[in-house]
């Protein structure tokens, strides 16, 4: 299982520990991570991801799954919140048609 948000593409980065002693060793600075159920209006479900903590504070600010994955850019995505952002523009466009 990657250390990647699987809405904001957030992934490990890498930089120096510095010492007292100024001296720099490299090491990984992870993302905070934690496996969420979400709940999708459109779709009447409930989805399990794994969001990072930024993540999931942006979700609330923005109105929850289905108005961050309809704005999202599709390249950061995970192939999982791709295809749930495929399905419910798929049924905010059925609902609007009827």
């Amino acid at each position: 299982m990657s250390r990647r948000c699987e809405l904001t593409g957030v992934g490990p980065m890498v930089g120096h520990k510095v010492s007292h002693s100024n001296i720099k060793t490299k090491r990984r600075f992870l993302p905070s991570l934690r496996a969420t159920a979400l709940q999708s209006e459109a779709l009447g479900q409930s989805y399990r991801l794994r969001v990072s903590n930024a993540a999931l504070r942006t979700l609330d600010f923005k109105g929850g799954l289905d108005a961050f994955l309809v704005k999202a850019d599709e390249a950061v995505l995970s192939p999982r919140a791709l295809k749930l952002k495929r399905q419910i523009k798929a049924k905010l466009a059925e609902t609007a048609a009827a």
